[in-house]
């Protein structure tokens, strides 16, 4: 089998299991461990997997920059903010994190709720302008242009002030065995001092980030209360269903 033949193999086979263990395949294939390892490298640095220990698991299309991101999945991230959304009770205290699909959460709220929302983003901030009923307290710190948050060492000393009662939690992977994960290191530190701060954490999962990885995890899936997701079927919401992971169907 030529090499291009057992990439494109490789690839079908992630997209069928949403897995790939390089051992498994290797000996289906009849070729060393080596040789499908560095498949999985060569993939990996075209962007096409997300290299994991022992093989390979869908690389998240939510890495792409912010104005990329914005039209991507639309329906479901206001599926999914929708349901996030009937989280914010009257009263409540909110951590709501930046990203497409925690901006559609704010279209989502309603008009005439009372609450209040801390945000590291000032995307977020701004769009709850119009929600009158709604105190808004921004978190600063470095500007992470990706997702067009606050991070970095001032940001999350900012959150150890925070008390909250919910935070709405954005990544860019959600998969049984890698967990939350996002795609930049320091991003993934101001997402857990975030979680730390509120009683309970819900993962906001538009259906392409379900079983997709990224480098970096945020947390690990039984530290949430819940992975709000529109996703009805695959291999990677089968996964997250049989490890016991709380799933809030939108």
């Amino acid at each position: 089998m030529l090499t291009a033949q057992r990439r494109d193999l490789l690839l079908e086979r992630l997209r069928r299991d949403g897995r790939l263990v390089a051992r498994d395949v290797a000996a289906e294939l009849g070729v060393s461990d080596d040789m499908i390892r560095r498949d999985l490298r060569e993939l990996a640095g075209a962007g096409l997997v997300q290299r994991v220990y022992g093989g390979a698991l869908p690389v998240s299309p939510a890495v792409a920059d912010y104005s990329a991101r914005t039209a991507l999945a639309g329906n479901s991230k206001q599926r999914v903010a929708a349901a996030a959304a009937g989280l914010v009770t009257p009263g409540a205290v909110v951590v709501l994190d930046g990203g497409t699909t925690a901006l559609a959460v704010v279209d989502a709220l309603p008009r005439d709720l009372r609450a209040t929302v801390v945000t590291h983003s000032p995307t977020i901030a701004v769009a709850l302008v119009g929600h009158l009923g709604i105190e808004v307290e921004i978190l600063g710190g470095r500007l992470f242009r990706h997702s067009l948050v606050a991070y970095g060492a001032s940001a999350v000393e900012a959150a150890a002030g925070v008390r909250a009662d919910l935070f709405l939690l954005g990544v860019t992977g959600v998969q049984a065995e890698a967990g939350l994960t996002t795609g930049d290191r320091e991003e993934a530190a101001m997402k857990r001092a975030l979680a730390a701060r509120a009683g309970d954490t819900y993962v906001l999962a538009s259906s392409e980030k379900i079983g997709a990885a990224s480098p970096f995890e945020v947390l690990p899936i039984d530290a949430v209360s819940g992975i709000v997701t529109d996703a009805e079927d695959g291999p990677g919401l089968a996964a997250l269903v049989e490890s016991g992971a709380p799933i809030v169907q939108a």
